[in-house]
């Protein structure tokens, strides 16, 4: 039995659905074409998975998809909360039941109907019943109802200890979005933007204006995780995780833990890079590019410094001129990100990490050897280190 997950998994095969703001299908139908391209992707069969993991905010039951794709008995099934926090908290999931040898074959998944079904944008709701509405009871009555309005509590405490602008925020934007133009797969593909367009959006909520914040998506993403013996025997090249960590903070809230003594720095995030690059026995000098979850801008800047590429304070400096971009410091969403390509909760992220190792992003660094993919921010979360499987 392993007593350190590093090496113990790796991503096989991935895939998605199309993007768009009206999927006409149902959660249903947009799981099984994603968990399908995905098992194609690998040369695996349905009949192959025995296990399955997704999102407590997932709408579609594992034995539907199970049954909807032809698979046969499972021996594993998870679903981790906490919305983004989950995206590679499904991976690590998968991850323990390989090397533990719960599950041989995890499928990973999430889809959504996130623009034509339920938005997330439209925030709290008669239709939210759970434990998390008893301290968001506590801010509804100041206007702080929406995923925007809880974030731009935190950006604004972030800019007035470390300086920064909301033009910093734009240099994330509009780096993503020079990817989404190159990406067929990306809304925004073929549309540039500019950070004179950034500054003269509407504001959502101060600081975030329009192109500060993720897209509403209809479609699916999904991940096939296997032993390493396994992977280098399949279709495509194998995406060994290197190191995988979940976390939650002392105080933690979802989304609003207002309450802490300092509210812009990410707890969470940092037990989470600390486990991770344990595990990996790697730290952030090692790594060549990342997928830093992005439904905000100013997450992005957060995420730097947990994650030890700057000091606290530090990234507003770390993003100007270009660093983020495919030929910058540290390529940064090359997929376009959620603000750009598509929000699928961030597993369409997983996905461009595991295309960085292959060297098959259509914005593809020099190197990309190791690439980090994390989760939500605010919430619980997790994170991985992604490497080449030789």
């Amino acid at each position: 039995m392993p007593t350190s997950l590093r090496d113990e998994a790796a991503i096989a095969g991935i895939g998605q659905t199309g993007f768009s703001k009206n999927s006409g299908r149902s959660e249903l139908q947009l799981a099984a074409e994603a968990i399908k391209a995905a098992l194609d992707d690998a040369g695996l069969r349905p009949a192959d998975v025995d296990g399955m993991t997704t999102f407590t905010l997932d709408s579609t039951d594992e034995i539907e998809v199970a049954r909807a794709l032809g698979c046969g008995d499972l021996t594993f099934f998870s679903r981790t909360p906490h919305g983004g926090g989950a995206a590679t908290g499904i991976v690590h999931q998968a991850v323990l039941a390989v090397a533990t040898g719960t599950a041989e074959v995890v499928v990973c998944y999430r889809a959504l109907n996130g623009r034509s079904g339920q938005r997330y944008s439209q925030g709290v709701s008669g239709e939210i019943v759970t434990s998390d509405t008893i301290h968001w009871s506590w801010y509804m009555p100041f206007g702080l109802m929406t995923p925007a309005s809880w974030v731009a509590m935190f950006s604004q405490r972030y800019m007035h200890e470390t300086g920064a602008r909301s033009q910093d925020f734009a240099q994330v934007a509009v780096s993503t979005r020079k990817h989404a133009v190159n990406n067929p797969a990306a809304f925004f593909h073929g549309r540039a933007l500019t950070l004179e367009e950034h500054q003269a959006s509407r504001m959502i909520v101060d600081p975030l204006r329009l192109f500060d914040c993720c897209q509403e998506t209809d479609g699916g993403c999904a991940c096939i995780v296997t032993t390493p013996e396994r992977a280098r025997d399949l279709r495509q090249p194998g995406a060994l995780i290197r190191g995988i960590a979940q976390a939650a903070g002392a105080d933690q809230e979802s989304m609003t833990s207002f309450y802490r003594p300092d509210i812009a720095r990410l707890p969470e995030m940092d037990r989470v890079a600390e486990k991770m690059y344990g595990i990996a026995g790697l730290g952030p000098g090692d790594v060549d590019a990342a997928i830093l979850y992005d439904a905000f801008s100013p997450i992005v800047l957060w995420q730097l410094e947990s994650f030890g590429f700057c000091k606290p304070g530090e990234a507003k400096d770390f993003v100007r001129d270009g660093a983020l971009e495919v030929c910058g410091r540290l390529p940064c969403n090359t997929h376009g990100g959620q603000l750009s390509e598509a929000y699928i909760h961030g597993m369409n992220g997983v996905n461009e990490g595991v295309r960085l190792v292959r060297r098959t992003s259509v914005n593809q660094p020099a190197r990309s050897d190791t690439v980090l993919v994390t989760s939500g921010v605010g919430v619980p979360t997790s994170a991985m280190l992604l490497g080449r499987l030789d």
